[in-house]
């Protein structure tokens, strides 16, 4: 056949996507064994039945046809409200495009800002997707590189170097993070802020996981000095409310760039099915408190996790201000993370991911995703730190 495109074979330069573990214990799974998958960031509850109803009604109701590209009005708007009152920034319906999740917007977001080749700054670690979607957008993925003593947390001179050093035209931030659980404190937002300022970067901040904050307060950066017109948002109702599969995300900015996203959401997606919209929009009016019964798990499997890991001495957990993750470094048993990860599922049955699949920053760690019920998670957590207690022992 004819040759295919750089851009499409080099999304992971050749290498590993970093999802073997997890497609190796999905296969198992397949296969009927018994698999305490720790791995992503799926809910253990489906959607809200009152949110599937209202997506049925939409349709059964005829809302099944296209709908308009850059959204359908009445959620646009809701997005703008939810924004305006949450960051305390002015937003309106232009300054919204909804997408077909995150993912989308996150693409979106990059094809708006680089020019094929441009470099574009993330910090690692890095959910897996970041870097093949930068490449995706024909940019050149730049690494900014944090530190496990700093709980991952980016310093402004990285960030300030990576930009000087490779005239870089955006960063990628994500707040509260995952792998790391991190929520960014205000004087890490200040520092990039101000690094976004003096190299004149777009800031594409990934705030999936706003409702889900245990420690601190979220601030987008975006309602920072000066950051409203170069910061693209990219929101989801992915984790707030348990639509994973729903595919209803959005891109928030200057009304100048939603403009020309929604033109390349004409020539791409071509919008989101109206009925998932009405869905969406129905899911927000429920308010915080909808928002709140689904982010309440994660608060008490977070509590319950790290009562376990405070337990023992081998296993360190890097301390969880939000998302629904716990980053554990296994450092002491000698093994990598996708070494320790591969032993475990072999052993135990227990899946979860290794850090080396967020990046070169999180190499000896391991993530573990909060998304089973509460017996299950802490079972799974005391074999895990025995296990590292024993490996430990035997690298001793």
């Amino acid at each position: 056949m004819p040759q295919l495109s750089s851009r499409i074979t080099m999304l992971n330069e050749g290498g590993s996507d970093g999802w073997e573990v997890f497609y190796r214990a999905r296969a198992l799974v397949a296969a009927g064994e018994p698999v305490t998958e720790l791995t992503i960031g799926e809910h253990d509850i489906g959607t809200d039945p009152a949110i599937l109803q209202a997506i049925h009604d939409a349709a059964r109701g005829g809302h099944t046809g296209y709908a308009m590209v850059p959204g359908v009005s009445a959620l646009r708007e809701a997005v703008a409200s939810r924004i305006t009152r949450r960051t305390g920034v002015p937003t309106t319906p232009d300054n919204v495009l909804i997408t077909p999740g995150g993912q989308a917007a996150l693409f979106a977001a990059h094809m708006a800002v680089l020019t094929p080749g441009d470099a574009a700054l993330y910090i690692d670690p890095y959910y897996a997707t970041y870097p093949g979607t930068i490449r995706a957008a024909s940019g050149r993925a730049v690494p900014v590189a944090t530190r496990a003593a700093d709980a991952f947390l980016p310093r402004g001179e990285a960030i300030q170097a990576a930009a000087r050093d490779t005239n870089a035209k955006s960063l990628l931030v994500n707040t509260p993070n995952n792998p790391t659980g991190m929520v960014y404190p205000q004087e890490t937002l200040k520092e990039i802020a101000q690094a976004c300022t003096d190299n004149d970067l777009w800031l594409i901040s990934d705030e999936v996981y706003d409702t889900q904050v245990w420690q601190g307060a979220h601030v987008s950066p975006r309602s920072l000095p000066g950051m409203v017109d170069r910061t693209l948002i990219v929101g989801s109702m992915s984790k707030s409310h348990a639509m994973t599969g729903s595919r209803a995300g959005w891109l928030v900015g200057p009304t100048e760039a939603i403009d020309r996203l929604i033109d390349l959401a004409t020539a791409t997606t071509y919008g989101v099915p109206g009925y998932i919209q009405d869905g969406a929009l129905f899911a927000l009016e429920q308010g915080a408190g909808l928002e709140q019964q689904i982010a309440e798990p994660f608060r008490r499997r977070r509590d319950l996790a790290l009562s376990v890991i405070e337990g023992q001495n081998t296993v360190k957990a890097i301390p969880a201000q939000g998302a629904m993750y716990l980053m554990l470094d296994i450092r002491a048993t000698g093994l990598s993370g996708r070494d320790f990860a591969e032993a475990l599922l072999d052993d135990h049955r227990i899946a979860v991911m290794p850090g080396e699949s967020f990046g070169k920053s999180a190499a000896g760690h391991v993530r573990v995703a909060l998304t089973v019920a509460d017996d299950r998670l802490a079972e799974a957590l005391h074999t895990l730190c025995s296990f590292a207690e024993t490996k430990a022992r035997a690298h001793a």
